[in-house]
């Protein structure tokens, strides 16, 4: 049975009991009440600036904190930056640190396997947000969290996950709101409830859609993929065929005109004496990785053209019998190579008359710059022409291969 079969497909009974019925209730409930929020209360500028705000806050909470400095420890930061995004992450309201990191590292070692715990090969809505509304049926594999157990700060948030989700994810805005500009039940709803649904989709985004669309760099073994619209919707998560490859760099993207806001927030950190040691992919790796997606898709390309014949395949035919043949066909010698060239009179850029003056002789000189010099194309098109090699005018074993040979290597690019 697929591992899509595996998860999916069973019976209205089990699925009932695999249930995560409170993942369910903040999933639906939220945007529900969210949604009435928004039907019955207008919406005032101050409120969708606070709104915007915390989406950028919360979701770098996500981005800098459980996944680039939690999970995959890109880079030191100080204790101050370290509770900050915490309590960010816990007003995302996506688990505490420690389950987050331990699903996410499970992810990457296992990646599009039936231990992976959002595996894209059980279809993009599972991957989506499916594996939180459902218990999977192969529990994911083992990941090492040793280091987040002994880290003072994910232990503290893990101990006062509700109590900070409550606080920073629910109640903070409609404080904020209500005091400032008295719209408390307006920044509930929109910078709470609404916000939270748009981070949590946004984050899921990097499961499914950076799984399922886009372009692969860098290595295209497994699903994950680069697109600049998911890292759009997730402050930078989208370049995510560079994660996967390079997990460890503190950089999804590496381009200057790449989005990658979480990237900039960290080396702002490390300004600031904030943020230290941001770890870095050898960029010689990196440009491994890329010349060989580079070569494969120059090697596909290559196998889709059509290629003159080879000389070994070609019959060989002496002086005479190519001036005997060249008065009833279009023959010429370029090289030592016989080609016809009937249907390429009448196209000629030179004229009609300078190729046909050329019929049943050696046009070698005149070809390579006795009367013009031909370009690269021209060598191609001629060769494609090729009927025969002249007796005594080409030593085969000295022949230049004619296909360009592109060899893919699998470059060894692993963490």
């Amino acid at each position: 049975m697929s591992t899509k079969q595996s998860q999916l497909s069973t019976s209205p009974q089990t699925l009932f009991s695999r249930i995560r019925w409170f993942n369910l209730a903040v999933l639906s409930l939220t945007p529900s009440f969210g949604v009435y929020g928004a039907c019955t209360r207008p919406l005032v500028w101050q409120t969708l600036i606070l709104a915007i705000s915390y989406y950028f806050l919360t979701l770098l909470g996500i981005t800098a904190g459980y996944h680039r400095l939690w999970s995959h420890r890109s880079y030191k930061a100080s204790i101050p930056l370290q509770y900050f995004l915490a309590i960010c992450g816990a007003g995302a309201v996506q688990g505490s640190i420690r389950w987050w990191a331990k699903g996410h590292r499970s992810h990457h070692r296992y990646t599009d396997t039936e231990l992976d715990p959002y595996s894209a090969l059980n279809g993009i809505l599972y991957c989506h947000i499916g594996w939180q509304l459902v218990k999977p049926r192969v529990k994911p594999g083992h990941a090492d969290t040793i280091d987040l157990s002994n880290d003072a700060v994910v232990q503290w948030q893990h101990q006062n996950y509700f109590v900070l989700v409550l606080t920073f994810g629910y109640i903070l805005p409609a404080i904020i709101g209500g005091v400032f500009w008295g719209d408390a039940w307006g920044a509930f709803y929109y910078a709470g409830l609404l916000r939270m649904t748009v981070v949590h989709h946004c984050t899921f985004a990097v499961n499914s859609l950076a799984h399922a669309f886009g372009d692969a760099p860098f290595d295209d073994k497994h699903t994950p993929r680069d697109h600049v619209l998911t890292a759009l919707l997730t402050l930078g998560e989208g370049y995510h065929n560079f994660h996967h490859e390079f997990p460890m760099d503190y950089r999804n993207a590496i381009k200057w005109y790449q989005y990658d806001p979480t990237k900039w927030f960290i080396y702002g950190c490390q300004l600031f004496g904030l943020a230290s040691q941001l770890r870095l992919f050898p960029d010689n790796e990196i440009k491994k990785g890329e010349l060989n997606m580079q070569l494969k898709k120059l090697k596909t390309t290559q196998d889709s053209l059509v290629w003159p014949a080879s000389p070994e395949d070609l019959p060989i035919v002496d002086w005479e019998t190519f001036q005997r043949e060249s008065k009833e066909r279009h023959l010429i010698v370029v090289s030592g190579f016989i080609h016809d060239i009937a249907d390429f009179v009448e196209n000629h850029p030179g004229g009609r008359a300078l190729i046909v003056s050329q019929i049943g002789k050696d046009a070698t000189a005149a070809f390579f710059g006795g009367v013009y010099d031909h370009s690269n194309a021209a060598h191609n098109l001629l060769s494609m022409r090729r009927v025969g090699v002249l007796h005594g005018g080409v030593e085969i074993a000295k022949i230049e291969p004619t296909i360009p040979t592109l060899r893919v290597v699998q470059l060894d690019v692993s963490t």
